[in-house]
């Protein structure tokens, strides 16, 4: 059977949405007639794009929020727990959403799972949904009859990431409010007050003060020519994003960020964290070490790191122990590259890579926390500073009238 998205109109004239299991669309359509509603529009739940674009198929195809997919794991990992088929846990986790888009994508999977093919399979179907780390932990728990506890770890794993993420946008969120503000009242200042209170000395024969033609310079400059200022700022971004589809051009963009002092501390850390924890769950659910490494590889963002993770992974192939390539890639955290060491002379490396993980996660925490109480004030004082400027701008030539009066 398969998911089917309906729009109908009842006797009221209403239209109604909803999805529906069967054969085909005609099954549908006469099942809707007999509960008295006249169909209006019956296609397959999310039926994959036809177009010959990658790039139109990815805008069309299903998207699930990293909190909804959490949410849906953690559900089927206590379902599965319960020793209820698998088809049947998907079921009952798409009636409990009351998003229809999860709706009808689990009850996809579930028609596949019912067909006969594995949960893992049957995920593959989506993967701008399922990733491949989540199948691979999916496909490990399947083949080593551990499908619960590995949906449990993979709930744990998705709701961890998630708070991570909640917490450096929460951080961010103050002095990026702070420096649009900065932006917008220097911006106004500049275009609606300068004009008004400069205008006062346009008939006189006084030389103004240095500060106040600057002043009045940029007021002239902003009202001219802001907003095609602003318009080629937007132009540059966007073309610096389309710049960077390069893979070149982006490894090349990686690798100066990763020059910087202090922001490849930040990178270097973020990434090594995802991938250390990536590893450490991928290598508990059963899967093994160099499928696991070429995996928690492809979560790295930064194209040099993934270059050095592949390194990583071709060394231990041909013998090397793991510590030893992370240590010879030269990308990745002493502290960590110990921890690894440690791990695998005690036989406890998915639990050190998780150690290290964490560590690094509070570390990337601590020192966002640092930056961000630097750049509050760092941000008041600035927009102190423009209010002061234009202040004495205005008020250095008022002074010079009143002592040429006298």
């Amino acid at each position: 059977m398969t998911a089917y998205r309906y729009r109908a109109l009842d006797a009221d004239g209403k239209l109604q949405k909803g999805i529906l299991e069967g054969d085909s669309e005609r099954q549908i359509r006469s099942s809707l007639r007999a509960q008295h509603l006249k169909p209006v529009e019956v296609s397959e739940a999310n039926r994959r794009s036809a177009a010959p674009s990658a790039g139109i198929g990815k805008v069309f195809a299903p998207r699930v929020k990293p909190a909804e997919l959490a949410l849906v794991t953690r559900q089927l990992a206590t379902l599965v727990q319960s020793n209820l088929p698998i088809d049947e846990c998907l079921t009952a986790v798409a009636e409990q959403t009351s998003k229809q888009r999860l709706k009808g994508l689990l009850l996809q999977v579930r028609s596949r799972v019912a067909e006969g093919h594995t949960l893992a399979y049957a995920m593959g179907e989506f993967p701008n949904v399922f990733n491949e780390m989540y199948r691979a932990m999916v496909k490990a728990g399947e083949t080593a009859g551990f499908l619960g506890p590995v949906l449990e770890q993979l709930a744990d794993y998705s709701e961890q990431r998630q708070y991570t993420q909640q917490k450096l946008q929460q951080a961010m969120i103050y002095p990026f409010i702070l420096l649009g503000v900065a932006v917008a009242v220097v911006a106004a200042l500049m275009v609606f007050v300068v004009p008004e209170l400069v205008g006062i000395f346009a008939h006189t024969n006084a030389e103004l003060p240095w500060l106040t033609k600057f002043l009045i310079a940029s007021s002239d400059f902003v009202r001219g020519y802001g907003v095609w200022v602003l318009v080629g700022l937007v132009l540059l971004v966007f073309g610096f994003r389309q710049a960077l589809r390069n893979e070149g051009r982006r490894r090349a963009w990686h690798q100066f960020l990763l020059r910087i002092p202090g922001i490849r501390g930040i990178l270097t850390t973020v990434d090594t964290a995802r991938f250390a924890s990536t590893l450490s769950i991928l290598m508990a659910s059963g899967v093994p070490l160099l499928e696991s490494l070429r995996i928690a590889g492809e979560v790295l963002r930064n194209r040099v790191l993934r270059e050095s993770s592949g390194q990583v992974a071709e060394m231990v192939q041909e013998g090397s122990s793991l510590h030893r390539a992370l240590q010879q890639s030269g990308r990745f955290p002493p502290l960590m590259v110990h921890m690894v060491a440690s791990g695998e002379a005690s036989g406890e490396l998915e639990t050190m890579l998780q150690r290290s993980a964490t560590n690094q996660e509070r570390e990337l925490e601590m020192t966002l926390g640092a930056l961000m109480g630097i750049m509050e004030p760092v941000m008041v004082v600035f927009m102190g500073g423009m209010v002061l400027g234009i202040v004495l701008a205005i008020l250095l030539p008022i002074f010079q009238l009143n002592t040429m009066v006298n």
